[in-house]
């Protein structure tokens, strides 16, 4: 797997986690993933993420898989800080998307500290999907394997957000 530095944050420094999708399986599961959430079946939960994109303005989506663990929702991103990670912290929000249904999103990161409990909740629903990404650790790791992973895994919670059906500009989209 590819590992990739980034610093598209204003005052983020390069280093960051990522692992891009390496295999032809990868990118295909991907887009089965996305088309189906995007034609309203869902796959345990699965959801497409709509962002915008922080230069473009456009657009972009990737197949997601929403956690709720003790009543909230979060979003976490198992291949690291990625593309759609780096454009919802730009833009605050976006969609989840299950066929025609669309929910406008904002999101706010937690802080590593209290990332252990999320990750070993989303490491047992979602293991057998993502586990590779995890290198290792698993559902029965201790609570000290998950803290040292935290900083690598981006865990966003999910807030009830307003239209995000505008532009950069604040005009219609």
């Amino acid at each position: 797997m590819s590992t990739h530095d980034a610093a598209d944050r204003p005052g983020q420094t390069a280093g960051l986690r990522y692992l891009g999708p390496t295999t032809r399986l990868d990118r295909g599961f991907n887009a089965v993933v996305g088309w189906l959430a995007a034609h309203g079946v869902s796959l345990y939960g699965s959801r497409v993420l709509a962002v915008r994109g922080r230069t473009s303005g456009q657009w972009r989506t990737n197949p997601v898989n929403p956690l709720t663990v003790d009543g909230q929702r979060y979003l976490v991103a198992p291949r690291g800080h990625t593309q759609w990670v780096r454009n919802i912290r730009v833009a605050g929000g976006g969609e989840l998307r299950l066929g025609r249904r669309c929910e406008a999103i904002r999101v706010e990161e937690v802080p590593d500290a209290a990332k252990g409990p999320i990750l070993r909740a989303y490491v047992r629903a979602w293991g057998w999907e993502v586990g590779q990404f995890f290198n290792g650790i698993d559902r029965h790791s201790s609570d000290d394997d998950f803290a040292r992973i935290a900083p690598g895994f981006p865990v966003l919670r999910i807030l009830p957000g307003e239209s995000a059906r505008t532009g950069l500009n604040g005009t219609a989209a």
